[in-house]
């Protein structure tokens, strides 16, 4: 995942982070981002306050204000600074060497998988950010340029059995591929397994993901499938 780059998007005053320079600065600096992270997962942005974080920090509200100028910038602070722990979770589950043996359904099935696992341990965490990116538009704009990067990362570990997909546009396909699981993983994360069908576990979640996924990509080398006969009106 990249950090979103700051060129895309008017400079803000607001949004300014100053960091540190010398050593017991910056280890008071990662006490807040990390506090920062630990207020949004237990409590969600609602509960994000510089008190809040200060308290949980230990440090005085000067300390936090010599890196930023408002609230909204300490919270994109701690966005970016739980993201670039994502980034780097991400980085080794679509490691290239991972997939190197692997055949068109295990790619499907890995590719999955590695995004649910993703998730699993940043659930708290990003329940928050994707529920405030309704009405905030800056972690909107970020969020979506995560989701992208995430999405690239998915369509190369599956574009390795491109020969067997069969769809005139590959690529197009994967990524619609993508776009699915992504939005029933977004669902299950921010409103619980349960919110629009009976909860299943991870392991049920990824089967069913994989054979839908699978059986929209892979068709020809699938054979057809069969569906009941209604015989009602015979």
């Amino acid at each position: 995942m990249p950090v979103p780059d700051a060129e895309s998007s008017p400079v803000d005053d607001d949004l300014v982070v100053r960091l540190p320079r010398q050593q017991r600065s910056r280890e008071a600096w990662a006490r807040i981002l990390d506090a920062g992270v630990a207020v949004i997962e237990d409590g969600g942005y609602d509960a994000f306050t510089i008190a809040a974080v200060c308290e949980r920090a230990d440090v005085a509200p000067r300390a936090l204000y010599e890196r930023v100028n408002s609230k909204d910038g300490l919270f994109l602070a701690v966005y970016e600074h739980k993201m670039n722990q994502v980034t780097h979770d991400q980085d080794a589950l679509f490691d290239d060497s991972r997939w190197t043996q692997s055949n068109p359904e295990e790619l499907i099935r890995g590719a999955v998988r590695a995004m649910v696992e993703l998730f699993a341990p940043h659930t708290a965490f990003l329940r928050s950010v994707i529920l405030i990116s309704g009405v905030h538009p800056e972690v909107y704009r970020r969020g979506s340029m995560y989701a992208r990067s995430l999405g690239d990362r998915f369509t190369a570990v599956v574009m390795r059995a491109a020969a067997n997909i069969d769809h005139a546009d590959r690529e197009t396909a994967v990524r619609t591929s993508f776009n699915t699981a992504f939005s029933a993983l977004v669902l299950r994360v921010s409103y619980g397994p349960g919110f629009a069908a009976p909860a299943v576990d991870d392991d049920t979640f990824i089967t069913h993901l994989t054979d839908m996924i699978g059986s929209y990509l892979l068709r020809s080398t699938r054979g057809p499938i069969c569906l009941p006969v209604d015989r009602t009106n015979v």
